[in-house]
């Protein structure tokens, strides 16, 4: 996933919110494999958490559009960071979709301001939220220690939007 840049390399809210409906593309297609593979006891929280996505995506592709840009499309699938075989596995993969989510939605926080500014806050906050209760436990700054790469637990870009 690219970094939040418009055509002339400057941040901007566009190119943020492009990278934001991408990585929610993604987390609608994973939450499909991880909800089909995650125990029954947390079934609904994967179905709630397939359904916030979706309504994020449909109101990221409305925002792009008020932005003055074509939405980035879903792709017809997307390579998983792991095999998800089991219902721990989903669940490993509902938090590092969660987090991946956060890490664009704090670019699109970054770029922003007014009204998208304060809804990409709420999706940050979301994400971070369900990441930590998928995973048991939070991180500091949900959205930014991912950056660090693998060493800190997820590489929020790799294959976010693929």
């Amino acid at each position: 996933m690219s970094d939040a840049k418009n055509d002339d390399g400057a941040d901007g809210p566009l190119a943020a919110a492009q990278a934001a409906l991408a990585a929610e593309h993604a987390a609608v297609y994973g939450y499909g494999v991880a909800g089909g593979r995650v125990a029954a006891a947390r079934r609904p929280e994967a179905t709630a958490a397939h359904h916030a996505h979706r309504a994020r995506r449909d109101a990221l592709v409305r925002t792009v559009r008020d932005l003055g840009g074509k939405p980035v499309a879903a792709e017809a699938a997307y390579a998983l960071p792991f095999a998800v075989p089991d219902a721990a596995a989903a669940v490993r993969l509902a938090a590092v979709l969660e987090d991946r989510v956060a890490y664009v939605y704090s670019d699109l926080v970054r770029a922003a301001g007014g009204a998208l500014r304060r809804t990409a806050a709420e999706a940050l906050r979301e994400s971070a939220v369900r990441a930590a209760r998928w995973r048991g436990s939070g991180v500091p700054f949900p959205g930014l220690a991912e950056r660090a790469g693998p060493a800190a637990g997820t590489d929020a870009r790799a294959g976010a939007a693929r």
